[in-house]
């Protein structure tokens, strides 16, 4: 029995290793050929080993799945178009690009960095506009795509320490918004996945307190492959009239966000002064303050089904 995946070739960046491998493993097993992309650096972006992504499709292989390893740096404009040339050049075609990889410099704001900041900005961002817009002609000219492009809930509702990483991942919200408005016309579609999974990118979260401790224990039951088949759903026809969502999975979880949108207005005819603004606008709008951070709060903390 063929998979929802047959016959399609899939790009798949930091694909070496927690997630990104197992979204490498289920595309292949849904019948996908997958370049398996991971320069293999260390979770803040340092050095680099090929064996991570090469042990990746090699798994693929052995399985009697179709892959080809690829070291490229995402950052890199020439790097990332490196991975659709590889796919093109041993494959034939580009179906679904994953934009998976990132890396993490969180540090509290105001100790962090130029270095910090712009280094996660150009992987965890810049690297997904490298990607999408290398797959972007063959997409045009074959009428037919999937972006797949990894968000984050730090980004979607904040998170403390991680300035530049949520930064970057509500900017791939964005941009992948702006591509499914734009690439609508020629049958393309963009998605974000936002993804609870204990891997490298969640292992460095504190667990010393009795709390914390039990945050990471129930973090350590959502385990990766959990996402794998959402990713393969999107990059498979089975999702052709799907587009500029935005999704999240937790365990056995799937959920969908809303994007922002006015929840209350007030209209002052003859206008505003900051005085009026807080003897009245503000106490009007209070309750819809609450009702956000009721929303904050289902997020995180949370506990998986």
């Amino acid at each position: 029995m063929s998979g929802c995946l047959e016959g399609k070739v899939v790009a798949i960046t930091g694909a070496g290793r927690g997630i990104g491998r197992e979204l490498a493993l289920h595309c292949a097993a849904q019948g996908a050929a997958v370049v398996v992309n991971d320069p293999g650096v260390a979770q803040a972006g340092d050095g680099g080993d090929t064996a991570p992504a090469q042990a990746t499709a090699n798994d693929i292989v052995a399985a009697g799945g179709n892959a080809v390893a690829n070291f490229g740096n995402v950052a890199d404009p020439k790097e990332a178009a490196g991975i659709v040339e590889d796919a093109v050049a041993r494959f034939g075609r580009i179906d679904a690009v994953v934009n998976n990889a990132g890396i993490l410099r969180d540090t509290i704001w105001h100790k962090m960095s130029y270095e910090d900041w712009k280094s996660v900005i150009d992987v965890n961002l810049t690297g997904v506009f490298n990607v999408s817009k290398a797959a972007t002609p063959h997409f045009r000219e074959q009428q037919s795509g999937s972006f797949i492009h990894f968000t984050s809930t730090s980004g979607l509702i904040g998170n403390i320490g991680q300035a530049n990483y949520s930064a970057a991942k509500l900017g791939v919200v964005a941009l992948s918004q702006s591509i499914a408005l734009d690439m609508a016309r020629v049958g393309v579609r963009s998605n974000c996945i936002a993804p609870f999974a204990w891997s490298r990118m969640t292992s460095s979260i504190p667990a010393e307190t009795p709390e914390q401790q039990e945050r990471v224990r129930r973090m350590q039951e959502m385990s990766a492959d959990k996402i794998a088949p959402l990713v393969a759903y999107l990059a498979s026809d089975l999702s052709r009239d799907v587009t500029n969502q935005i999704f999240s999975v937790r365990k056995n979880e799937i959920l969908l966000f809303s994007k922002p949108r006015p929840v209350r207005s007030m209209v002052k005819l003859d206008g505003w002064t900051a005085e009026t603004i807080a003897d009245e606008l503000i106490p009007a709008f209070r309750p819809a303050f609450a009702r956000a951070d009721e929303v904050s709060a289902h997020v995180f903390p949370y506990d998986p089904v």
